[in-house]
């Protein structure tokens, strides 16, 4: 495999690793239907946001280098991902909504998407300080694939990856971006720390991407609703799942540093060392969350712009439902889109539209809830343990732990 030019040569050999085979690593660990967690409602063949049909997604996940931080050199633990609401060889043109629950965080493009109720492009995500240069990237991106192509507002979100990847060093380029949209595909989804999830720690545990779907029936109609987050938020004690309180009872295993010395960054300069035998360190639990969650709900129901905002809404619910708050601290910034109404845009000419009744819409608005929690589920599950910048350790949630307890708790969906 020849590395592409973009890649910095000292980092070459790392990344040609993470490229050829840490994606497939990440996909062949248990999902949570896997280890029986007890989950509502009922997913599509993937139980993916790729469910929808024409859906695409694509990942650049760059991880390279270990040790002390220096900026620009790394170490990197970064990357980005795309979504393509209708694919590669179409228009991306879709009636969207967005919402944000707390807004310590950036979607940019969402002014027209709240003016037009229209998404007219990729969504994008990656590290906070990169959404410039992948802003402009899907600028190029467009203009090099759309034919007649004018101008574009795309929208691009964040979640902050500065804890374990060299956030200044700017190490996201546009050819990364191209690469993620290029290899966007349909069919199963990588989860963990693939993509903009690279760097990313979700209730002190590893975080990253996720995503799941679910089917329902709403006017006689069958549809699917699809959920990808990028989980990068809350503290430990907070988490729950299936109602147990997982963060309380699983105390120990807390970001730390393996290597002595102060951090070269200043906002964690007071964490703790690493416990010498293995990660079972035991430290004080953080007072203050740092982190942000990004969520993309797709859906071929015909929803138009102001439900699917109400969609949108329901994402905090799934939030919720994991112990999220939607701290001063983060950004909780959430769209979705509907793939229906194919032929409604880009004319002149009077345009009918369909709708689900708003009477029939409570069935869309479960399974958003449904799939978020699932989603974020699916992205700690995935996450494997990784040791980033200046020695900083996050460990990924212990599936053997998590399974005894849902025993003990008589939650074991089998």
């Amino acid at each position: 495999m020849t590395l592409p030019s973009f890649f910095p040569r000292p980092l070459a050999l790392l990344l040609l690793l993470v490229l050829s085979g840490g994606i497939t690593q990440a996909q062949n660990r248990p999902r949570a239907r896997d280890l029986a967690i007890p989950l509502r409602g009922i997913p599509g063949p993937l139980n993916a946001i790729t469910d929808v049909a024409g859906v695409e997604v694509g990942h650049v996940t760059l991880i390279a280098g270990s040790g002390v931080l220096r900026v620009g050199y790394g170490p990197v633990r970064t990357g980005v991902t795309a979504i393509l609401p209708r694919g590669r060889g179409g228009s991306d043109t879709v009636f969207a909504g967005w919402f944000t629950l707390n807004g310590n965080g950036e979607m940019t493009g969402t002014t027209w998407v709240d003016e037009s109720g229209i998404l007219e492009g990729p969504i994008l995500i990656t590290n906070t300080h990169s959404v410039g240069v992948v802003r402009d990237a899907v600028v190029e991106w467009m203009r090099n694939n759309r034919p007649n192509f004018l101008w574009a507002l795309p929208v691009v979100a964040e979640t902050y990856d500065g804890d374990l990847n060299d956030i200044n060093g700017f190490h996201v380029q546009k050819e990364h971006v191209f690469a993620a949209l290029d290899g966007a595909r349909t069919g199963l989804v990588s989860e963990g720390n693939v993509g903009g999830g690279t760097g990313m720690i979700c209730h002190e545990f590893k975080g990253g991407i996720g995503t799941a779907s679910r089917v329902v029936t709403a006017a006689g109609e069958r549809y699917t609703v699809g959920a990808l987050v990028q989980c990068n938020y809350g503290l430990r004690r907070q988490l729950t799942i299936a109602g147990i309180p997982v963060g309380r009872e699983i105390a120990d295993l807390l970001p730390c540093f393996k290597t002595p010395g102060q951090s070269t960054q200043p906002w964690l300069s007071g964490e703790p060392q690493c416990s010498d035998v293995g990660e079972s360190n035991v430290q004080q639990p953080a007072s203050v969350e740092r982190g942000s969650i990004i969520v993309v709900i797709a859906t071929d129901a015909p929803l138009l712009p102001h439900q699917l905002k109400r969609v949108a809404k329901r994402v905090s619910l799934g939030i919720a439902r994991l112990g999220g708050i939607g701290g001063n601290s983060s950004g909780d910034i959430f769209i979705a889109f509907s793939t229906a109404n194919r032929h409604a845009f880009g004319t002149n000419d009077m345009q009918t539209v369909t709708m689900v009744p708003n009477d029939q819409i409570n069935q869309m608005l479960e399974a958003t809830v449904e799939a978020t929690e699932e989603a974020i589920i699916n992205a700690l599950l995935a996450a494997e343990s990784m040791t980033g910048a200046d020695g900083y350790h996050v460990t990924a949630l212990p599936h053997d732990r998590l399974r005894r307890m849902l025993n003990v708790y008589g939650r074991l969906d089998r």
